[in-house]
């Protein structure tokens, strides 16, 4: 059986056919890209929002993709329980439209950051990461001028306590530190997750990192995660 990958294109997205590519291509899943004027997901398991400049980052970063047609199927698919993963531009996406808590703010540099950067994985337990180890470091690469994350205290603290928390910033060894961090991003956060587990988004691109040719392919036990975990819940029910 098939996992299902249905790849959201908003006007300025360009990095879906990566990840269609790593869907259908690298894992040998089924996988559709999917118009954001359409009204409804179809028939499928997981949604991809991918990377890009949705609607040319006017207004600010996602804030008119939130309202294309598509993402009222997407909130109802993720309030479902639904999986639903959001890279870089679909973090942003994700956020702006209550998915996700807190903000993406411009890089503290105020610069456009691309390079590979590695990452902590701090939860192991989800199903976008249950093919990691806690505390593995991950290299992957990013390239945003606007993924600086924050939230208020309180949300912080409930992140941490709930363990949300799925990514951080860090050096090669895995210690985190103010170096590591190429963004400015609160508590050096790279991705999260919600509540119920089945909703993130991370500003890395770990599509970008699935393909041996690239000689990178770090990222490509996001993607097996979100499979295994598929394939697992199937022989379940």
């Amino acid at each position: 059986m098939s996992l299902k990958f249905g790849i959201v294109v908003f006007p300025g997205s360009n990095c879906d056919h990566d990840s269609h590519y790593v869907a259908e291509t690298i894992l040998g899943q089924d996988a559709r890209l999917i118009w954001h004027k359409e009204s409804s997901l179809g028939d499928v398991d997981a949604v991809i929002l991918p990377g890009g400049f949705s609607y040319g980052d006017y207004l600010r970063c996602g804030a008119l993709a939130r309202f294309s047609p598509i993402m009222k199927d997407v909130v109802r698919f993720a309030k479902n329980g639904g999986a639903v993963f959001g890279i870089c531009n679909g973090f942003q996406v994700l956020v702006e439209a209550g998915l996700l808590p807190g903000v993406l703010l411009r890089n503290s540099s105020l610069k456009f950051v691309c390079k590979y950067v590695h990452l902590k994985v701090e939860n192991s337990e989800t199903l976008f990461t249950s093919q990691c180890q806690r505390g593995e470091v991950l290299e992957i690469p990013i390239a945003h001028g606007d993924g600086n994350y924050f939230t208020d205290l309180e949300t912080l603290k409930r992140l941490e306590d709930r363990n949300q928390i799925v990514f951080r910033y860090c050096e090669e060894t895995g210690a985190i530190t103010e170096e590591a961090n190429p963004n400015g991003s609160l508590s050096n956060i790279a991705g999260i997750i919600n509540e119920q587990g089945n909703v993130m988004g991370m500003m890395p691109h770990p599509e970008r990192a699935s393909d041996p040719v690239l000689r990178h392919t770090d990222g490509r036990k996001v993607f097996n995660s979100i499979v295994e975990s598929f394939v697992r819940q199937s022989q379940l029910s």
